[in-house]
C-alpha cells in the first residue's frame, strides 16, 4: 500500500488552552481508503509520544519499514481501510510535518524553540477538528489510540459529542497519574542537561542528541515490562563471554537501549519530545469538573477501554477507573483486560487480539440505530458550551478556519 503525506495549513489563530494563539497552523496527515458517499465511514487515528502521520503503508517501493501501525492499518486487518477511510495526523507541536517548535515563527524568521506556546492534548484534537472540516467529513464513525493517542481519542469524545459515533482507548487514561508525571520529567532533565540543548535555541546548531537520547532510553523502559525483558535480554552479554570489570557496554539490554536513543535522535527533534511529554502532563479530564465522571456528562459516543496486564506506564488500574466513570454517566462503555507480558508497547505488538474486538465493537456501532450525528444533521455544541466542557478553567473565541492545501508528496517523514 502506498501512500503520501499530505499538509493543510489553516491562516487563521488558534486558540490554546493557555489562552496563547498560534497562527498559522500546518497539520500533516496521510488517508487510506475510500470515504464513502454519505461520509460516514471514517476513523480517526491518533499516534502516541514518538508517532507521526505515518500510520501504515510505505511512501515508495523502496521503503524498507512501513508506517508504526502497518500490522493494524490496512486491507483486511483491524481497521479495514477497504471498508473504512481512515485518517491519521501529525500532532501539533510535534516535528514530522505539522507546526511545531521547529517551525519557523513567521514573526523572526527563525524556528520557534521555546517560544513556540505550551500546547495540550485539547489543543492537539482542536487542530485535528479543523483537518476533519476541511475533509468534509462531519461526524468519525470512531477514534482510536493508544497511549497519547488514547488520550486524543478520549478528549474528542468529550469536546465533540455531536461528531464522535465511537472510540477504542488502548493503553491509556483519563487522567495522568504523579508516576507519569514522574517519569517524564527525568527524560525532559536529561534534555536540559545537554549542554547543546541551549534553552531550546540549537536549530542550526549542534542539536542536544545525547540528552534526547538517554531521554528515549528513560522512555523505552516504560514501554517493556520485567518479563519481556527477562525474556527477551535476561542477564546476556554482548559480544563477549565474561565480564569486563569496566563501563563498556556489556549487556544485550544496555546495547538495546543505546541503539534506540541513538536512532531516535535522527529522526525526533529534542523540543517536541518536551511540547509533547508536557502535554501528556496536563492530561486530566477531572480539572475544573472534581470528579472524573463529570467530564462524560454529554458523551454520547459507544466506547472500547482495552488494558495490557503488563503495562505499569498506564496499568489497568487506570482504564478500571475510566470505564467506572465512564458508567456512572450512563455511557455505553464496554472493558476488555487483555493478557500479555509486552507492557506498555502492547497495544502496538496484540494486533491479532485487536483485531478481533475492534472488528466486532465497529461492526456493532454500524448496526446501532443511533442519532445522527454531526452538525449537519442535528444540533451542535456552540462555541461557549464547547468551552465549558474542554476548558473549564479558561474561556477562549473560537475561529472560522480558512485553509490552503499542500500536496508534499516528497518530503520525508520519520
Amino acid at each position: 500500500m502506498i501512500v503520501h503525506t499530505q499538509q493543510v495549513t489553516f491562516d487563521q489563530e488558534l486558540k490554546l488552552q493557555s489562552g496563547a494563539n498560534l497562527c498559522p497552523v500546518t497539520l500533516a496527515y496521510e488517508t487510506y481508503g475510500t470515504l464513502n458517499e454519505d461520509r460516514s465511514n471514517a476513523i480517526l487515528i491518533c499516534h502516541a509520544l514518538s508517532g507521526d502521520a505515518h500510520v501504515a503503508g510505505q511512501h515508495s517501493i523502496q521503503d524498507r519499514k512501513p508506517g508504526w501501525w502497518d500490522e493494524a492499518v490496512g486491507p483486511g486487518k483491524a481497521f479495514d481501510t477497504d471498508r473504512y477511510f481512515v485518517i491519521c495526523s501529525n500532532v501539533i507541536g510535534g516535528c514530522s510535518g505539522s507546526t511545531g517548535p521547529s517551525s519557523i515563527n513567521p514573526e523572526t524568521g527563525r524556528p520557534y524553540g521555546l517560544s513556540f506556546p505550551v500546547v495540550t492534548v485539547a489543543d492537539m484534537v482542536e487542530a485535528q477538528r479543523w483537518l476533519m472540516d476541511a475533509l468534509g467529513i462531519p461526524a468519525l464513525l470512531c477514534t482510536t489510540g493508544g497511549s497519547l493517542g488514547g488520550m486524543q481519542a478520549l478528549q474528542w469524545a468529550v469536546s465533540y459529542p455531536d461528531r464522535v459515533r465511537s472510540a477504542i482507548i488502548l493503553a491509556s487514561t483519563g487522567r495522568v497519574s504523579a508516576q507519569s508525571i514522574a517519569l517524564n520529567e527525568v527524560p525532559r532533565q536529561a534534555i536540559y542537561a545537554d549542554p547543546n540543548w541551549k534553552e531550546g535555541d540549537y536549530y542550526g546548531k549542534e542539536p542536544p542528541n545525547a540528552g534526547l537520547a538517554v531521554a528515549r532510553m528513560i522512555g523505552h523502559i516504560t514501554y517493556l515490562s520485567e518479563t519481556s525483558m527477562r525474556e527477551k535480554f535476561g542477564r546476556r552479554l554482548q559480544e563477549r563471554e565474561r565480564y569486563g570489570y569496566d563501563f563498556a557496554t556489556e549487556f544485550e539490554v544496555e546495547s538495546y537501549l543505546k541503539f534506540h536513543g541513538n536512532r531516535f535522535t535522527t529522526r525526533f527533534d529534542a523540543n517536541s519530545f518536551l511540547y509533547i511529554t508536557k502535554a501528556i502532563d496536563y492530561f486530566d479530564l477531572s480539572l475544573g469538573r472534581g470528579d472524573l465522571a463529570e467530564a462524560f456528562t454529554d458523551v454520547r459516543a459507544k466506547l472500547l477501554v482495552l488494558s495490557y496486564s503488563s503495562d505499569w506506564l498506564f496499568p489497568p488500574e487506570q482504564s478500571e477507573e475510566l470505564v467506572r466513570a465512564l458508567l456512572r454517566k450512563g455511557v455505553d462503555a464496554s472493558y476488555v483486560e487483555i493478557k500479555s507480558d509486552y507492557g506498555h508497547d502492547a497495544f502496538l505488538l496484540e494486533v491479532e487480539r485487536l483485531g478481533e474486538l475492534a472488528r466486532d465493537f465497529l461492526a456493532g456501532v454500524e448496526r446501532e440505530a443511533v442519532r445522527p450525528a454531526g452538525p449537519a444533521n442535528g444540533p451542535t455544541t456552540s462555541a461557549e458550551e464547547r468551552e465549558q466542557k474542554v476548558y473549564p478553567l479558561t474561556r477562549t473565541n473560537k475561529a472560522r478556519v480558512a485553509l490552503r492545501s499542500v500536496d508534499s508528496r516528497k518530503r520525508e517523514t520519520a
